[in-house]
């Protein structure tokens, strides 16, 4: 194998993951030197505005690397599609993967037109998730997978319906996200403080329960999902009927018995997740038996970004933006529930 004296890699290296790692590793074992150059802000939040600040990418880069490996590399920011490439008279070797090979070739032609060597372009293999497809910064931003390339809904689940137990039912005695507080008989007052707090995010907006979805519709905001049983405090709810379902691209419908999760209500948040990814159409779920565990199942399938909301009795309404840390939080709280085979 070649040994280069410098080489580089540019990229927005947004959330690093495992594929950065192995693309770091394997260049540094065929150079002396490498030069990683990090898309700048400018460019990367045009592409997604979820993509992390600079500083803090820079940061999970050198947080992700051994005193060994950094001692070998420099940083620095890219302003464009090609960086110092075309005109850098040190490096020999560019290291890709075959996403980024096109913008490769095309630094080689600037360089030519430059009057200097062409880099060697060294292409590296992409690290496949557990389903086989290509770990990835946007699939974490999507939500389907987490920096290791695992899945963030467990599999005991998926291999049948799944029951709570008294280590659950302790951590969720608290709420899980920002409460807004407001009078229970006026339900849109701390609804408005919540709507007002989020209404940047880029979505889905996703409402769990028939208070929290009606007093929504009542302000003029419809979620892109809503999820209803039917009742309230467990107990039938005669203003479900004035929920609109009108609103909604499409209506799902599952079961799920209090206490419990099942495959039809994974199945139906799925469903509604997809949906909004693919084409942003909005969706209300009817859950025969109860929703009120469904944000377990909704933060692992949700994008980074998203809002799930849910009324606490007597208290107000609880608001929580998905991310990697509610994302891990629900995972872990869902592999201690018991499985029903």
């Amino acid at each position: 194998m070649e040994m280069f004296e410098i080489g580089l890699i540019g990229g927005t290296f947004d959330r690093f993951h495992k594929g950065h790692l192995h693309l770091i590793s394997k260049s540094l074992e065929q150079c002396n030197e490498l030069e990683i150059w990090i898309t700048s802000d400018n460019i990367a939040m045009k592409k997604d505005p979820r993509v992390q600040n600079w500083e803090d990418r820079l940061h999970g880069v050198k947080d992700s690397l051994g005193e060994e490996y950094l001692s070998r590399i420099s940083f620095g920011k890219l302003e464009d599609n090609y960086g110092p490439a075309p005109t850098h008279k040190a490096a020999k070797a560019i290291f890709s993967t075959e996403d980024t090979r096109k913008n490769c070739d095309e630094i080689n032609e600037l360089r030519i037109n430059n009057g200097l060597s062409p880099l060697e372009i060294v292409t590296l293999e992409l690290q496949d998730a557990w389903d086989g497809m290509p770990i990835s910064s946007s699939r974490i931003r999507d939500g389907e997978i987490d920096r290791e390339g695992k899945p963030w809904i467990p599999e005991n689940i998926r291999s049948g319906n799944i029951t709570m137990t008294p280590e659950v039912e302790r951590s969720l005695k608290d709420p899980f996200g920002m409460l807004f507080s407001g009078p229970e008989e006026n339900p849109s007052l701390a609804m408005s403080d919540a709507l007002s707090h989020i209404e940047n995010n880029p979505g889905p907006i996703i409402a769990v329960g028939d208070v929290t979805v009606l007093t929504m519709h009542q302000l003029g905001k419809a979620p892109d999902i809503s999820l209803i049983d039917g009742m309230t405090k467990r107990e039938e709810w005669g203003s479900t009927s004035s929920i609109d379902q009108a609103h909604y691209d499409q209506r799902l419908n599952c079961s799920s018995p209090p206490g419990g999760l099942t495959n039809s209500l994974l199945e139906a948040c799925e469903d509604a997740v997809n949906s909004w990814m693919k084409e942003r159409s909005s969706t209300i779920i009817i859950v025969n038996g109860e929703e009120d565990l469904a944000p377990l199942l909704l933060h692992p399938l949700s994008p980074v970004g998203a809002v799930v909301l849910y009324g606490q009795p007597g208290k107000g309404v609880v608001v929580r933006v998905c991310g990697e840390e509610s994302k891990g939080r629900c995972r872990h709280l869902l592999e201690l529930f018991t499985t029903e085979y």
